[in-house]
């Protein structure tokens, strides 16, 4: 009997030790799970401040970017890089643009900004290939010599003209084709006109897709854009143009004709110019261990500076380190 009742209390203990082994544990599970759900809450809540701050200062360097070239516009004549708006912003603390009161930023939070404003009409336009629902064959020529430049495949070439005639023509008999094909809005989705990766990154330093037909300006174009854009023209010839701007910008297309006048006649209104109306807006800000990037495209007509599109990207720890589209912003005019 005393055998048993040993043996009943001991299974008791053990009953019981077990139970509060199973309590304790029970309690740290549940107090683990509140504890990540408050830290969860608190690194939303950290992003979601990260990503308004971020936003602000983005937009109020675009307001920026805008007074710049309505400025510049108020003085008229030629665009080049010896102005203002060509000259990139380095990365730079925000504390440095604010008042000499900085006990109000702490160190932990500085955030840098850096960006860019780049002339759009330094590249060949896309948009130029198609004219009257017809490829233009000046615009193709042109094309086609920097293709040879980059040594990319000609048929590609060929595919992106007449897929971009059928997205364009809304025509009744075409309409079935067009459908088919969405026209771009910039050099990343060229891909959509028959493009391979390869071919469109190799592009991207030289070409734009743009709204309406646009002339190059000379001003501000790469020695490869101005040799593809004159038939004719030897690379020599383009580099020599770019050497000779970098000394004294081109007030008029005659200007620049006089540097190779065996092709002086070759540069014309509509084809060339040496002014630009549309621009991009790069901005990047760096936020603690957060990097947003922002690509704005600006139209400039005279005075007024008109906000096309814009677009966010997001690079930070928790996406690894790659790009997230953060998709199209709200466009305010």
């Amino acid at each position: 009997m005393r055998r048993r009742v040993g043996s009943g209390v001991s299974a008791q203990r053990g009953a019981a030790l077990l139970l509060a082994m199973l309590t304790v544990t029970l309690v740290a599970s549940l107090a683990a799970a509140a504890l990540w759900q408050q830290w969860r809450s608190v690194a939303v809540e950290a992003a979601e401040r990260s990503r308004v701050q971020s936003g602000w200062v983005l937009t109020g360097a675009l307001d920026w970017a805008r007074l710049i070239l309505r400025e510049d516009a108020r003085s008229g004549g030629a665009d080049h890089l010896s102005e203002p708006w060509a000259l990139p912003l380095e990365e730079a603390r925000m504390s440095t643009f604010l008042a000499a009161d900085r006990s109000n930023t702490p160190e932990n939070e500085d955030a840098f900004l850096s960006g860019q404003i780049l002339d759009l009409q330094s590249r060949l336009n896309v948009t130029n290939l198609v004219e009257a629902n017809k490829v233009s064959e000046t615009a193709l020529k042109a094309f086609t010599k920097l293709f040879e430049q980059l040594n990319l495949p000609p048929v590609e070439l060929g595919q992106m003209a007449e897929n971009l005639r059928f997205a364009l023509d809304n025509s009744p008999e075409n309409l079935s084709k067009s459908q088919a094909f969405l026209v771009p809005q910039r050099v990343e989705q060229l891909g959509w006109l028959g493009l391979s990766d390869t071919t469109v990154a190799a592009l991207k330093p030289f070409v734009t897709v743009l709204p309406v037909r646009t002339g190059l300006n000379v001003n501000t174009a790469s020695a490869e854009a101005i040799y593809a854009s004159v038939p004719g023209l030897d690379m020599a010839g383009a580099q020599r143009l770019v050497a000779a701007r970098a000394r004294t910008h081109f007030s008029n297309l005659a200007e620049a004709g006089k540097l190779v006048p065996e092709f002086a006649g070759q540069f014309v209104d509509g084809q060339h110019s040496v002014a630009s109306r549309f621009f991009e807006v790069q901005g990047r800000l760096r936020l603690e261990q957060n990097v947003v990037m922002e690509s704005s495209v600006l139209q400039r007509d005279g005075l007024k500076v008109t906000t096309l599109s814009r677009r966010r990207m997001a690079n930070s720890p928790e996406v690894q380190g790659t790009d997230a589209a953060a998709g199209q912003v709200p466009v305010r005019r």
